[in-house]
């Protein structure tokens, strides 16, 4: 199992008995409203099978790629899940990230968010990580920004038309790391 820890968080792989916390996060109303449709019979408020659904996903994910989002924990507790996930539709590897509202504005999505670039970039040695959002997203953007990755395009995503795309490639961001640390 995979696990990062940061200065205020610790970052591991969503467990089955996580699926209840998890989903007290993934379908708040103000979180949901930037994420597309889950998996599972969210329509019926079935939520429990949906983070169920989700988190067997991420575990998939981390046994073929290595990678997948991670829970994100504050002190033992589950805010949100952030990292890398792959994208078909794009043939790329996106950063993400979301928080429980309780959690906005304390920084821990840009912490997060660097932690996932980091193994992306060192670890797995990916070429380039992107990130999409909503333009009227101001959060997201701002971490995007944030992380070092650059607007670059609008795209369509899962129902969603006209997201930003921002992203970075590996020489660059090892480059922001390295002029950040002098």
């Amino acid at each position: 199992m995979t696990i990062v820890t940061t200065e205020r968080l610790s970052l591991r792989p969503l467990l089955p008995a996580d699926a209840e916390d998890y989903s007290a996060m993934r379908f708040h109303p103000e979180v949901a409203k930037w994420l597309p449709p889950a998996p599972g019979k969210v329509q019926e408020g079935d939520f429990a099978t949906a983070a169920h659904a989700t988190i067997e996903r991420f575990a998939v994910s981390w046994q073929e790629r290595r990678y997948a989002p991670w829970g994100v924990f504050r002190e033992g507790r589950l805010i949100g899940h952030a990292g890398l996930n792959f994208i078909e539709q794009f043939d790329g590897v996106e950063v993400l990230w979301s928080l429980h509202p309780d959690a906005w504005g304390k920084g821990y999505a840009t912490e997060a968010a660097h932690a996932a670039l980091s193994y992306g970039f060192e670890t797995l040695e990916l070429d380039r990580i992107f990130a999409i959002t909503m333009e009227e997203n101001r959060a997201s953007r701002s971490v995007m920004e944030r992380i070092g990755l650059t607007y670059r395009k609008r795209v369509d995503y899962k129902g969603f038309t006209g997201l930003v795309w921002y992203e970075v490639d590996r020489a660059t961001y090892a480059e922001r790391i390295s002029s950040a640390a002098r």
